[in-house]
C-alpha cells in the first residue's frame, strides 16, 4: 500500500495517471471557494489538464494556472487536513456506464487554506494581483439570492457577519466577503480586478453571483458596487458530471484496486461537460484546449441540463424514497419509474426548452438514462434533494411554470411536488423513517402538516414557490396528487400517471 504525496507518485501501479508537469513550477492563478467533490472531479481536472498542455499553449500564464483552495465552512477542516498530508494530491477516479475504470492523480492545487485558521491569509490571496480567476462552488443556498424574488436576501451567519463588519474593516468569513474585501482592495490599489466565475448548478449562475456581489458591495459601498458593475466579469457556466461524496468503502476501494492510500478520493462518472461563457476580465486558461466548450450564450445549455438531468435527480428521488427505494441506479433501471422519468423529460420539459445547439435531445435523454443506471457511481437519492426548497425551485418548477402558460401537461411534476410535501413529514409508504435536510425544514414541515385541513397549503409557501402557488390549475393536479400518494403510495400513483400518459 502506497501513501499519496508528492514523494511517492513516481511508484504507483502503472495504471493510475499521474501528473506530467513539475508541480514546482506551477503558480497560484486562480483561487476556488468551496472545494467539494464536484469541484475535484470537474474544475480542478481541467485545470490539471491545462498545466499538462506542452509549454507555451497555456496562455500568456504558462504556468500561473494553479488552483488555491479555500474551505469556510466548519467542517472544510477536515479537507485541509487530508490534502495537506497528501500534498494537495488525490486520486479521481471515473466510471463509465459499461464499468470501464480510470484513475488519476490530480495535481493542479497548489495551497489550500482554511479560512477560520487564517482569515487574513485568504484575503491576501484573493488581493495578489496574480489572483485573475475567482470560482465558487458554493452551493444555491450560498449565494443569498432569494428564488422567488431574485433579491439579494442572506440567511448564513458569516454573510450576515461580514455586511456587518467590513464596513469597519473587519476581517471577512463568507465567500462573497472576501470576494467584496478583495475587489475593494483592487480598485483602490489600481490593480485590474478578476473575474468571478460560479461554477454552481443554478440557471444564470454568473448573474446569481453577480446580482449577489453587486447587493454585497452595495451595503458596503456604493461606490465600489458601481465599480465591480462596470468592471468586473460575471460568465456563467454550466457544468455537469455526477459525482456522490466519497465514503469509506469508495476509500477502500482505491486502495483495494489500486494500492493507493488516498484519504480522500474522488469517485465518479466518466461523463464531463462544461459549457462556460467567454467572458473574463483579465483573461482565463486555455480551456478550450482541454474539453471546455466556449460558447457566447450559455442559457440553452443549461436550461437543459436543469430541466433534463437536475429535475430528474428531484422526481426520482421523492418517489424513490417513498417507495423504499436508496439508490439512484436502483430506480433507473425498474421499468415504471424509467418510464416515468423519460415522459416527464419527454411530455413536460422538453417542450419548455429551445433548440440546443449541436446537442439532439432524444440522444441527450438517452444518454442521462445510462448515466442514471451505473450501479458503479452508488448515487444515493438522498443525496440529489439535500435542501429540495433550493433546488426545486431552479429546476422543476420553471418547468411547471411554462407548461402552465402554455396549457402543457404537468401531472409528472405535481406528482414530484406532492411527493416532496409527503417525503418533509418524515414517514415512507412502509412505514421507514425518512431523514430530509433542508435549511427550510421548520417551514416546509408546518406546511404540510396543514394538508389535512387545508389542501393545497405546501404551495403556499411564498419563498419556495412565489406567485405559483395560487394557480388553479396547479393546486387541483398537486391536491390531487397527494391525494393518490396518501391512498395507494408511490410506486401505484407513479403507475396510475404513467398510465393516464
Amino acid at each position: 500500500m502506497t501513501q499519496l504525496d508528492s514523494t511517492t507518485i513516481g511508484s504507483l501501479d502503472p495504471r493510475v495517471a499521474v501528473p506530467s508537469y513539475d508541480r514546482s513550477r506551477v503558480r497560484p492563478g486562480i483561487v476556488h471557494f468551496g472545494v467539494g467533490a464536484f469541484h475535484r472531479a470537474h474544475g480542478a481536472m481541467f485545470i490539471d489538464r491545462v498545466l499538462a498542455l506542452p509549454s507555451g499553449a497555456r496562455g500568456d500564464a504558462d504556468d500561473a494556472w494553479g488552483l488555491v483552495g479555500v474551505g469556510t465552512l466548519p467542517g472544510d477542516a477536515a479537507m485541509r487536513d487530508a490534502l495537506g498530508a497528501q500534498d494537495r494530491l488525490y486520486t479521481l477516479v471515473t466510471t463509465s456506464p459499461d464499468g470501464e475504470v480510470e484513475a488519476r492523480v490530480i495535481g493542479s492545487i497548489v495551497e489550500y487554506l482554511f479560512a477560520p485558521d487564517d482569515p487574513a491569509a485568504v484575503l491576501a490571496r484573493v488581493i495578489d494581483p496574480s489572483t485573475r480567476i475567482v470560482s465558487l462552488t458554493i452551493t444555491e443556498g450560498g449565494y443569498g439570492v432569494n428564488d422567488a424574488t431574485g433579491a439579494f436576501d442572506p440567511r448564513d451567519e458569516a454573510t450576515l457577519a461580514d455586511l456587518d463588519g467590513l464596513p469597519s474593516g473587519a476581517v471577512p468569513r463568507s465567500p462573497l466577503g472576501f470576494i467584496t474585501a478583495g475587489l475593494r482592495a483592487r480598485r483602490d490599489a489600481g490593480a485590474a480586478p478578476f473575474t468571478v466565475m460560479s461554477c454552481d448548478n443554478i440557471q444564470g449562475n454568473g448573474r446569481v453571483a453577480r446580482t449577489a456581489i453587486l447587493a454585497f458591495a452595495e451595503r458596503i459601498d456604493p461606490t465600489l458596487a458601481a465599480w465591480i458593475a462596470t468592471q468586473v466579469s460575471f460568465p456563467n457556466s454550466m457544468v455537469d458530471r455526477i459525482t456522490p461524496a466519497t465514503t469509506e468503502e469508495q476509500r477502500a476501494s482505491v486502495a483495494e484496486r489500486f494500492g493507493i492510500e488516498d484519504r480522500w478520493p474522488v469517485l465518479s462518472e466518466s461523463f464531463e461537460q462544461w459549457v462556460l461563457e467567454d467572458d473574463f476580465t483579465d483573461g482565463r486558461p486555455p480551456y478550450e484546449l482541454v474539453g471546455v466548450q466556449l460558447v457566447e450564450d450559455v442559457e440553452p445549455y443549461e436550461l437543459m441540463k436543469l430541466r433534463l438531468l437536475n429535475a430528474s435527480h428531484q422526481a426520482m428521488s421523492y418517489l424513490g424514497l417513498l417507495a423504499g427505494e436508496t439508490f439512484v441506479h436502483e430506480v433507473c433501471r425498474d421499468d415504471l419509474f424509467s418510464r416515468f422519468l423519460l415522459g416527464y423529460m419527454h411530455e413536460e420539459a422538453r417542450p419548455t426548452l429551445d433548440p440546443v445547439p449541436g446537442i439532439d435531445i432524444d440522444a441527450y435523454c438517452a444518454e442521462l438514462m445510462r448515466r442514471f443506471g451505473s450501479e458503479a457511481i452508488k448515487d444515493t437519492l438522498a443525496r440529489q434533494i439535500v435542501d429540495g426548497s433550493e433546488r426545486i425551485p431552479k429546476f422543476l418548477l420553471p418547468v411547471v411554470r411554462e407548461q402552465l402558460r402554455t396549457g402543457g401537461p404537468i401531472a409528472r411534476s405535481a406528482l414530484v411536488l406532492a411527493a416532496w410535501s409527503r417525503f418533509v413529514e418524515g414517514t415512507g409508504d412502509d412505514g421507514r423513517v425518512l431523514e430530509p435536510v433542508d435549511r427550510r425544514l421548520g417551514e416546509l414541515q408546518a406546511a404540510a402538516s396543514r394538508e389535512s385541513t387545508e389542501p393545497g397549503s405546501f404551495l403556499d409557501q411564498v419563498g419556495v414557490f412565489g406567485d405559483l402557488g395560487s394557480d388553479a390549475r396547479l393546486r387541483e393536479a398537486f391536491i390531487a396528487a397527494r391525494g393518490r400518494l396518501a391512498a395507494v403510495g408511490a410506486r401505484a400513483a407513479v403507475q396510475e400517471v404513467v398510465d393516464a400518459g
